[in-house]
């Protein structure tokens, strides 16, 4: 009894056995069994990588003063200064926006996407408030000024609209973004493999 019990690696170490024909017969360690609670602990590490990610998120918001801190270029308007799968940092400035600027904005629309742009002129009503103003922008590489783009009557942008100024970027880095967003299946297929190999990983 006692020596089934150490082939099983219930009494002590397993040892090797030698069979009456001399050969070494290995013992039998049986597997160990994942628990409830190992998935229970892989889910809650997916969800801390969540969180964590969110907080970041979350921080650059405040940090920057834009609620959207960081965007990947989705088109070729802006080349040949942007080209597209550039990333893009933005932050909000309190001063006031200018000719010139390369801005990030978004009208509000629910099928709206933000737009990066150049700034071509500003009205500004009051010298002193630097939300009051009208801006009208363009992509450098487009032939015309972006009024087509705004919703129907709409002629200016105003400053609430504009989520940030360009004040850096990164080449090429958001084409995955890209890819994601021309094939969606791609994504899902992404976050369920990353969420399976957090689950199912074992601990070391």
């Amino acid at each position: 009894m006692l020596d089934v019990l150490r082939r099983f690696g219930l009494l002590g170490a397993p040892t090797d056995e030698v069979t009456a024909d001399g050969t070494c017969e290995h013992p039998i360690v049986p597997r160990p069994q994942t628990t409830k609670r190992h998935y229970l602990h892989q889910a809650i590490n997916l969800a801390m990588i969540v969180c964590s990610a969110l907080m970041i998120w979350q921080g650059l918001v405040v940090a920057t003063g834009s609620e959207s801190p960081i965007v990947v270029v989705l088109s070729g308007s802006m080349e040949p200064g942007f080209y597209r799968g550039d990333i893009l940092f933005l932050n909000r400035p309190e001063r006031a926006v200018e000719v010139g600027d390369i801005v990030v904005y978004n009208t509000g629309t629910k099928a709206d996407i933000p737009i990066v742009h150049r700034i071509t002129r500003v009205h500004k009503h009051d010298e002193a408030d630097i939300e009051d103003v009208h801006i009208l922008t363009k992509g450098d590489n487009n032939y015309g000024d972006d009024i087509s783009l705004y919703p129907r009557g709409m002629y200016w942008l105003q400053r609430k609209h504009v989520l940030g100024t360009v004040r850096g970027f990164l080449p090429v880095v958001g084409m995955a973004t890209i890819v994601m967003n021309d094939y969606p299946a791609v994504k899902y297929v992404l976050i369920g493999f990353l969420a399976l190999t957090v689950i199912l990983g074992k601990d070391e």
